[in-house]
């Protein structure tokens, strides 16, 4: 379960370091600083729910998520691992009032909540705070349509090996990305079922393309998924 971290807990933090708030003056910080919650999300936990109210803006300042749309029941397709730095739920900002998309933990993380009225007061007075908030929103949309091209025109293999590569891109920071998953987690980005996805992974081992490793999976020969994703 989500916990709120007060002044008086070690890991309370008193400066956000992300490039937008850096461009906040004094009375902004402190605008910010006063509409501000630190909340702790336990892996698992939900960072917004798709549908529901959205009153606030979340800021992630440690730990990672992934972003998804949720469908029929037990259906869902990912759209995006959420990395520090990184907001949740602009679209809240300016669009709908509602969170428009699921966001759950996959390790434990530490989260702002940010009231949106307080955004909104700060963008009508800074336009350099407001373009990188618009900036951020709009490269979230960009990624968002080409998770959408490649499920309408990939096939099932090609969009498997693009989840596959988009994933492990993450290594080099987070070493341990796969191993925070579940295979349901990989199925869901490429859009197919655990069962098809834990089948592609036994076959690609097979053919020594990949390798793995409890839950671990080690990409062997990235040029040859790359080439089996832009064949789709």
């Amino acid at each position: 379960m989500m916990k709120t971290i007060t002044e008086k807990d070690t890991d309370y933090i008193c400066d956000i370091q992300a490039p937008c708030f850096q461009a906040l003056d004094d009375n902004e910080v402190e605008i910010i600083r006063t509409s501000r919650t630190q909340v702790q999300f336990r892996k698992g936990d939900n960072l917004t729910k798709q549908g529901t109210f959205a009153s606030y803006v979340l800021f992630v300042a440690r730990g990672l998520a992934i972003q998804y749309v949720e469908g029929d029941v037990n259906k869902s397709f990912n759209l995006r691992i959420i990395q520090p730095g990184e907001f949740v739920g602009l679209s809240s900002v300016f669009s709908k009032n509602t969170f428009n998309y699921s966001s759950v933990a996959i390790s434990d993380c530490h989260v702002l909540l940010v009231e949106k009225q307080a955004i909104n007061e700060i963008i009508g007075k800074n336009g350099i705070f407001g373009h990188g908030l618009i900036s951020r929103y709009t490269e979230q949309n960009i990624s968002l349509f080409d998770t959408l091209r490649s499920v309408l025109y990939k096939q099932m293999m090609g969009r498997m090996a693009e989840s596959l590569l988009y994933i492990d891109g993450f290594k080099k920071h987070y070493p341990e990305i796969f191993t925070l998953m579940t295979r349901k987690h990989i199925a869901d980005f490429a859009g197919i079922t655990t069962e098809s996805a834990v089948k592609i992974l036994k076959t690609l081992e097979k053919e020594e393309i990949l390798k793995l490793d409890g839950k671990d999976v080690l990409l062997l020969n990235k040029g040859y998924l790359k080439d089996l994703s832009l064949r789709g």
